[in-house]
């Protein structure tokens, strides 16, 4: 980049009336670093990539979310039950419950697991050998 400067002397003046005029170099402060172009391109650039991260940070956190355990958002239990049925549920597995008078297998099946019964009571009657259960018997829910 270069600048003209107007330089007078007076010494030409009886010999021309124009003013003298040179090429001056801009000082070295003006012309360190880049072009304001090449930096502006560059900012823009940064702003792409920044947006990009963004977006790509949004996209994991939405899969992180999505792959979390079921249970935790209202999915299912590994009983295969729902979670909030699966802990409103009267007995649980691992429990030893104390048959009542009156309760059959397809009861017990039933507190077991409401949604689903039959693949409570197909257990039940594996864990206890029999389709019969009677009053003050201890079983232990599988």
């Amino acid at each position: 980049m270069a600048a003209v400067e107007v330089v007078e002397f007076e010494e030409f003046e009886e010999y021309d009336a124009r003013p003298y005029l040179r090429l001056v170099t801009t000082p070295q402060v003006f012309r360190a670093g880049p072009s304001l172009a090449k930096r502006r391109a560059a900012r823009a650039r940064m702003m792409k990539r920044r947006r990009r991260t963004l977006v790509a940070f949004a996209l994991l956190l939405g899969l992180v979310i999505l792959a979390w355990p079921g249970h935790a958002f209202g999915g299912q239990s590994g009983a295969g039950l729902p979670s909030d049925l699966a802990n409103s549920s009267v007995l649980a597995s691992g429990m030893n419950y104390v048959v009542q008078p009156g309760d059959t297998v397809s009861s017990i099946a039933r507190m077991m697991n409401p949604v689903d019964p039959k693949v409570a009571r197909t257990e039940l009657v594996r864990e206890l050998d029999s389709s019969v259960v009677v009053p003050g018997e201890r079983v232990l829910i599988p």
